[in-house]
């Protein structure tokens, strides 16, 4: 059965959901007879599964497997398969039993196929039905599967904040919810260790790799502690904990293997290495799923990815990487294994993982020494398929099932490439080899009492956020029992705050101001001003003080078109989001009514953003060819080095027209291209990328001008490659920005100056008493005794460099023991590269390995190259970095990236675009990436994710005071990681990457005085910075807090883009330094600690007389 028809099917039982909740007709006797003919034309075996269901046996639906230890052959099927053969008969089903008001038949139907449809991509339509049948029959039991796949899907869509309460009011009350009763305790127990695997996955997605192994680690204990342990949960959970441990920094991994109420020895052995242990919880997981191909495809890519990056590891014997390779080239063969040519596939997480196991197969074989030419061929073959798949997650029913057979034909050639040939296999049914069958049984004893215990460590922090939950039921706006959780009773943002504009010294000049409210004005769009939104907040007298770093894009054609708008977000409109990607199911079925403003402003934006289905075949833009004028709503001036920079820029802009620099004239015209293989020689590859003067970035007519202070003068000719396709610009030039990415001309840091002023009621704390202070007083704030190793060595990083940074050359004390540059290479100081962003065999070994920040920034380092994004829907190999505050390393994957379309947000300085790589951290989840409107040293990007995961180390260390001081409101940094573009072996451009997010975007402080005390967030952040300018011994201060918020701050706030004023380096751009930390102190902060300060005893800060330059 294809993608169309189950979609027809399911539109029409949504038609039937829907009806039926509009108009309360008792149903004709006909109705019920068709009702009951439908159920008799069912299967013995399906009619027994249904019969199960509506009794509530199970609160999940079993596999035949799952809980056998000795599985026969008649075991050996999947549900999959039963509902596939007979997916018509049961939405017959599932259609007259709406029809017929038999809602406890409806929901068992809904629940059977739940997993089935989730899998080929259709919860949105079927939770719709089920919050239709729960509001016409509140009293028909819902399956803790369904509440919990709601949670699920709110999670790859980017709503953290609901399917975070969901999960906590499921493990607060045993898994109570709604009508459904239990058969046993083991079910709610299992139903609890389901909750806390997927809370373990959103803080994966967060990025903090300790907390959500040990969520894992619960996970699995409770699985163990069934009657019969749970094989299918026990899978699942292993295969999250190898993706965590991958990505997981070593002292993170010390402190989890370390940790006495884990027993990780007992279940993955004597496993010293995190990689390698990654890699036996990976096999683990392909053992206990073995009968499932999905199970097995997934978790054998992830343990040849462990064993592939193990390989380049610094503890990996010379003599054992070949050993290592041929493991990995293994892994990834079986999973490519598990189906055979012409067999269908119609899930999206099998279709990426397919690809992300042949892109791996054919790195692996790199390394190994294949031939160039069989590399280069296999890596096009995998761009064109990730292009294709980027189709595929856009593109309507009718189209997917071509694409997905367009897709693996293009892995089977991949297969044949490099020969992958079946393995002798003597159990039919399994997907495994037999090697594979020596894994040897974990000798874990975990109990009821003990999962019990485990749970309660977690107990607080889920009964707090359950007391942020709202308890109405949206069908009856009854009060739901406080001890159940009904599936709509799940309201969960607060309305969003109008900041238009943000300055860093927006009093300076009101000119600029007034010229741009015109532009806001005079927009038309209803989705400009949504129902039910705030008056815009006051801050010290300005409506302007606070703006988003985010701001709306307007697509018009002769001034007629609506801007799209909505909330200024990390990523997109939650509009656009909708119509981008059926997997963003959150704002068609979980937003009610009575939230008007918010329906209001999806509606409004979906009309102008079009969906691929929407755009004829022969068209690769996803935007209409008339469309081709961005007119940018200027998000003010923001996070300039000084006011005077400021006043001389804004004088400059008054008389620029406001064009978005870098931005194509037409959208209309982009076509599909694939860069060549970035394991081929970057000789004779096609390139991607131009070299450009600044004289050809500066046309007024299609570029802004580069402010006089950031570019000067002295530019070169341009040098254009003659076979470049103009995806992206290289620039070169003589400029004089500063390779720190903080400022353009690096400056002598001013000594600090501490004088005393008025004191709280606790004793007060200056920078001199925070240098000195001891480990004891240190501990008691939660901080640090030792700073993360960072790389002192004046040697180069890589090959050949140029010694040319001051801030790192004048601060070299030593080396990183973790970093393979510091501890490999020995280099002649002075000399540079040839051509500085080809990579050499070195500098691979040296990303692959991990390199520390300063390594990393001598060797990419340049005031001379800048890059800029200048066309979309490109497919390109990358290096995919993550950075480690706590070990100062940044670690790469080779990747493979699709550079999609914008998503109509910008700000001051970057603008959002869709991306897809294979190795991003949730495959069924939407990301974007940032790009600067103006071409910028890559640096600048590097330093923006540094920024940002400095953030998260210290937010992470701030929350922990907050649960140990019983407040349980907690912050989160989105993590946020690069992805340096190839073409052939050759770096050229860059961009950040992080989740997208849904939600009410709102900020909460920015980088100088203001902040937004109309929301309690507001208070939280500001004790944050408090806190990480005493954890910091005086030198830092995290500040343009902005993001997501929920509960007016009382329950979860996740944050992007900060800045970070600091001592530590030169002043810049968005670093005001002491000038900086002044502005906090005595503005944002001011003389009296606040309720939180007080709460968690946080020492008050005399005022500090930082000198400013």
């Amino acid at each position: 059965m294809d993608s169309q028809e189950v979609g027809g099917l399911l539109e029409d039982c949504l038609r039937a959901a829907a009806a039926a909740a509009q108009h309360s007709v008792q149903p004709s006797e006909a109705d019920t007879l068709i009702h009951c003919s439908s159920r008799d034309s069912l299967c013995a075996e399906l009619s027994t599964l249904l019969g199960e269901a509506m009794e509530m046996k199970w609160p999940f639906v079993p596999e035949k497997w799952q809980y056998k230890l000795s599985v026969s052959a008649n075991d050996k099927t999947n549900l999959s398969d039963l509902i596939s053969n007979h997916l018509p008969h049961l939405l017959a089903v599932l259609k007259a039993a709406i029809v017929a008001h038999e809602a406890r038949t409806a929901l068992a139907v809904v629940f059977i196929v739940d997993r089935f449809l989730y899998w080929k991509d259709e919860s949105r339509r079927l939770l719709k039905i089920t919050k239709l049948l729960h509001r016409c029959h509140p009293d028909a039991p819902v399956a803790p599967q369904l509440v919990i796949r709601l949670a699920r899907v709110y999670l790859n869509s980017g709503k953290l904040q609901s399917a975070e309460y969901i999960l906590s009011r499921l493990i607060n009350n045993s898994g109570a919810t709604g009508c459904w009763e239990y058969r046993s305790e083991s079910d709610r127990a299992l139903v609890q260790a389901v909750s806390i695997q997927v809370r373990g996955m959103i803080l994966q997605k967060l990025g903090l790799w300790l907390e959500a192994a040990e969520l894992i680690w619960a996970s699995l204990v409770g699985y163990f502690s069934l009657p019969q342990p749970d094989k299918k949960g026990i899978g699942t959970s292993l295969g999250i904990l190898a993706n965590i441990l991958l990505s997981m920094n070593d002292e993170d991994f010390h402190a989890f293997r370390t940790n006495p109420h884990i027993e990780m020895q007992s279940l993955l052995g004597d496993g010293s290495h995190r990689l390698l242990s990654a890699a036996q919880a990976a096999k683990m997981a392909v053992v206990y799923s073995q009968y499932t191909s999905l199970y097995v495809l997934t978790n054998v890519a992830t343990q040849g990815t462990c064993l592939l990056s193990y390989s380049f590891s610094l503890e990996c014997p010379d003599s054992q990487r070949q050993s290592f390779l041929l493991q990995a080239r293994e892994a990834f063969a079986i999973g490519l294994l598990t189906k055979t040519e012409g067999e269908q596939v119609s899930s999206k997480q099998e279709l990426h993982t397919f690809i992300k196991a042949a892109y791996s197969l054919t790195v692996t074989h790199k390394w190994l020494g294949a031939p160039q030419e069989v590399v280069v061929q296999a890596t096009q073959a995998c761009q064109t398929a990730l292009a294709k798949f980027y189709d595929y997650c856009h593109a309507d029913n009718q189209e997917k099932d071509d694409l997905c057979a367009e897709i693996m034909l293009l892995v089977c050639q991949i297969k044949h490439l490099w020969q992958v040939e079946p393995f002798i296999n003597s159990d039919v049914g399994s997907y495994i080899p037999e090697s594979y069958r020596n894994i040897r049984d974990a000798s874990l004893h975990f109990t009821a009492e003990g999962f019990s215990k485990v749970m309660q460590r977690f107990q607080k922090y889920h009964t707090s956020l359950c007391e942020t939950i709202s308890s109405n039921c949206k069908g009856t706006k009854d009060k739901i029992n406080g001890a159940r959780l009904c599936i709509t009773a799940l309201g969960t943002t607060v309305a969003a705050l109008t900041t238009e504009c943000s300055t860093e010294a927006s009093s300076l000049s009101k000119g600029v101001h007034k010229e741009e409210e015109p532009q806001q004005k005079g927009s038309t769009s209803s989705a400009q001003h949504p129902a039910q939104i705030p008056e815009p907040f006051t801050t010290l007298g300005s409506e302007d003080d606070l703006g988003s770093s985010w701001q709306k894009l307007s697509l018009s054609n002769s001034g007629t078109s609506p801007s799209i708008s909505g909330y200024a977000g990390n990523a997109a409109i939650e509009g656009g989001a909708v119509a981008k990607n059926e997997s963003c199911m959150t704002t068609d079925f979980d937003d009610e009514k009575s939230e008007t403003g918010r329906n209001q402003k999806v509606d409004a934006v979906s009309s102008i953003t079009l969906p691929r289905s929407a755009i004829s075949d022969t068209s690769s833009s996803y935007v209409s060819s008339n469309s081709e004028k961005f007119d940018i709503i200027q998000a003010g001036i923001e996070n300039l080095e000084t006011e005077q920079d400021w006043i001389t820029e804004a004088a400059d802009m008054a008389h620029t027209p406001s064009v978005a620099g870098g931005v194509p004239k037409s959208l209309s015209h982009r076509t599909l291209r694939i860069s060549s293989s970035s394991l081929s020689s970057s000789a004779g590859s096609q390139s991607s990328w131009e070299k450009m003067s600044l004289a050809d970035l500066n046309s007024p007519t299609d570029r802004k001008p580069e402010p006089s202070n950031l570019l000067k003068a002295k530019t070169s000719e341009s040098n254009k490659s003659p076979e470049s396709d103009r995806s992206f610009i290289m620039l070169d030039c003589d400029c004089a920005t500063s390779d720190s990415a903080q400022s353009p001309i690096p400056k002598k840091q001013p000594p600090r100056q501490d004088t005393a002023a008025s004191s709280q009621p606790q004793p007060a704390l200056d920078l001199n008493s925070l240098a000195n202070m001891g480990p004891e007083m240190k501990s008691s704030l939660g901080m640090s005794c030792t700073d993360p190793p960072q790389c002192t060595s004046t040697e180069s990083s890589f090959e050949m460099l140029e010694e040319k940074n001051p801030e790192i050359v004048n601060g070299l004390q030593g080396k990183n023991p973790l970093c393979y540059t510091c501890l490999k290479h020995s280099i002649t100081d002075g000399a540079v590269p040839r051509q500085q962003y080809s990579l050499s065999k070195k500098d691979y070994q040296s990303l692959l390995a991990g390199i520390c920040h300063e390594c990393l920034m001598k060797r990419l380092c340049s005031d001379k190259t800048q890059f800029k994004l200048k066309e979309h829907r490109t497919v390109y190999s990358a290096l995919h970095l993550k950075f480690s505050k706590a070990s100062g390393l940044w670690t790469a994957r080779e990747t493979c990236v699709y550079i999609g379309e914008p998503t109509g947000m910008e700000g001051k300085q970057r603008a959002a675009i869709w991306v897809q790589f294979l190795h991003q951290e949730e495959r069924l989840s939407s990301y974007v990436g940032k790009d600067y409107l103006m071409p910028k040293e890559i640096q600048f990007h590097l330093k923006d994710v540094e920024r940002q995961m400095t953030a998260q180390y210290y937010v992470t260390e701030f929350n922990k005071r907050l649960y140990d001081k019983d407040v349980m409101a907690q912050i989160f940094f989105i993590p946020s990681e690069a992805l340096l573009i190839l073409n052939g072996n050759k770096i050229v451009g860059c961009v950040t990457v992080e989740p997208y997010m849904l939600g009410d975007f709102v900020k909460l402080t920015n980088n100088k005085e203001k902040k937004n005390n109309s929301i309690q967030a507001t208070e939280y952040g500001i004790a944050f910075g408090h806190f990480t300018y005493l954890f910091s011994n005086g030198q830092e201060v995290v500040v343009d807090l902005q993001g997501w918020v929920t509960a007016n701050g009382k329950g979860l706030t996740y944050l992007t883009d900060p800045q970070i004023h600091s001592t530590k380096i030169p002043q810049g751009p968005s670093n005001f330094a002491a000038r900086g930390l002044r502005y906090f102190l005595e503005e944002q902060h001011g003389p009296d600690c606040n309720g939180i300060c007080q709460v968690l005893k946080l020492p008050p800060v005399v005022r500090q007389t930082h000198a400013v330059s």
